[in-house]
């Protein structure tokens, strides 16, 4: 009896141990709990941006409409950061090594991630955007590039929304 308490309870702390799965986020829903390592070195928890208005970018050095999008995400962040807009730029699998990017990085404002743990980083196809509200609730998500005109009719209502005055209308 005292070896089965054993092995449960052994099991109990190896499952507790046991690194989360990486939840996909759903719109409607709040944001996973996912923490960002940048290149540098510093760690972002997402929960910790509740009250800003957060996009993460998954994009590839190989993708053309993602080399498009990159400079007009960093340019648009660039102007509406004072107001609340955070936007970290994620390199996906088969891009250039990171050391490669170092030059790249030095110009962007938008922070560069190096990598994501609490959600999965495979994307079906890229860029894939992820759009968070100031309340931490996942608003959009879209595969394919956002032009101004997108960022503009999405972005602009959640900056201006107050993340403690959403409420559910019944």
């Amino acid at each position: 009896m005292r070896n089965g308490a054993c092995s449960v309870a052994a099991l109990a702390a190896w499952a507790m141990a046991s690194p989360a799965v990486a939840e996909t986020p759903k719109v409607g829903k709040p944001m996973p709990n996912v923490q960002l390592t940048l290149v540098d070195g510093t760690k972002v928890d997402l929960a910790d941006l509740k009250g800003q208005v957060v996009i993460l970018n998954f994009w590839a050095t190989w993708c053309v409409p993602c080399r498009q999008e990159l400079p007009l995400l960093d340019a648009y962040y660039r102007k509406l950061q004072p107001f609340g807009l955070r936007v970290f730029a994620i390199t996906t699998e088969g891009s250039v090594s990171l050391s490669q990017l170092k030059p790249l990085f030095s110009v962007l404002a938008i922070p560069a991630v190096r990598r994501v743990k609490g959600m999965s980083v495979d994307m079906p196809a890229v860029p894939t955007n992820y759009v968070i509200d100031r309340a931490g609730i996942v608003r959009h998500t879209k595969a394919g590039a956002f032009d101004l005109a997108d960022l503009n009719a999405l972005i602009v209502p959640l900056l201006k929304e107050d993340a403690g005055l959403r409420v559910a209308h019944p």
